[in-house]
């Protein structure tokens, strides 16, 4: 069975939009993984296919009704994988979480709008929360978009060269280095001569220092963890 994304939005139009096209969107085809999205407002009970009310205590915007959002979880969620919940306030998306959730058969992701769920619902259904990053955005479809692209490209069979998943920016802790192709010589920049040599050992060398100073320099979180865990082995390997 494929991999497979449950989405609950007010804007299903909106999905699969990118992933329908290039690599995702070929693997959405042979049938390498499956979507279903739903629109929440089906899962409305009055006439005017209401979802979201004022807020408790007042204050502006309007939040989405715990009562809509669970009939739609109930009928819609696949109880094999969690149920996300799409928000700022979430933990950080991050590699290690992308490479969990595409190894599971399937992801539940709730797209959030206004200002956000009735709290209750997160309590009530565990909801794990996620954020791609620390900004606000209209809704939880860009991020869900976000989530699912780099999911679906960790599934067998969509990637065309799966060892380049191997030396991918995050895969080792650390950024990726640079890359050039022709033409030799641009705009007076020329290609790094070890790039030419053919000397594969020194070609691999040279990359792997130009990954640890980009990381050194743009990301010094990154790298504390990265010299953190080089220094632990290190450690290791002398006990031993």
């Amino acid at each position: 069975m494929s991999w497979r994304a449950v989405i609950l939005t007010l804007f299903p139009d909106m999905f699969p939009g990118p992933l329908g096209h290039s690599l995702a969107g070929k693997a959405l085809a042979r049938g390498d993984w499956a979507l279903d999205v739903t629109d929440i407002r089906s899962f409305a009970t009055d006439k005017h296919s209401t979802v979201d009310d004022n807020p408790f205590g007042g204050g502006a915007g309007m939040v989405m009704r715990a009562d809509v959002l669970d009939r739609a979880l109930e009928a819609k969620a696949d109880p094999r994988g969690p149920l996300i919940y799409l928000s700022p306030r979430g933990k950080p998306l991050d590699q290690d979480t992308v490479k969990e959730l595409a190894a599971g058969p399937a992801v539940t992701l709730l797209c959030g709008r206004y200002e956000g769920i009735d709290q209750r619902l997160i309590d009530d259904r565990s909801l794990t929360e996620i954020s791609v990053g620390d900004f606000v955005l209209s809704g939880g479809e860009p991020a869900a978009l976000t989530l699912l692209d780099a999911c679906i490209r960790l599934l067998p069979g969509v990637l065309g060269d799966p060892a380049s998943l191997a030396e991918e920016s995050f895969e080792s802790g650390l950024l990726e280095y640079p890359h050039y192709t022709r033409p030799a010589e641009w705009h007076g920049r020329a290609v790094p001569e070890v790039l030419l040599s053919g000397n594969h050992a020194a070609i691999a060398a040279w990359r792997r220092a130009e990954a640890e100073r980009i990381t050194q320099q743009r990301r010094p979180d990154m790298w504390a963890r990265y010299a953190g865990r080089l220094g632990q082995a290190a450690a290791h390997h002398h006990e031993g």
